[in-house]
């Protein structure tokens, strides 16, 4: 079984899966709801990486433009 790569899109739609979950959800199974903000801050921090990186190529590429 070949592992697929995490995207930022994927990551996404997993949190907001996630986060409906929780919403819909009126069973207070506190192990599943902390499985549940596991999952979703290492999503958060997958986003933020990703997006950071982002940013850097962004500049590098806008100031590849200024020279």
């Amino acid at each position: 079984m070949t592992k697929q790569k995490l995207t930022y899109n994927d990551a996404i739609v997993e949190l907001e899966s996630i986060l409906a979950e929780l919403e819909s959800n009126a069973e207070s199974n506190m192990d599943l709801i902390a499985d549940k903000v596991k999952r979703a801050s290492i999503l958060i921090q997958f986003c933020k990486n990703q997006l950071h990186e982002l940013d850097e190529d962004l500049e590098k590429i806008m100031n590849q433009l200024d020279d």
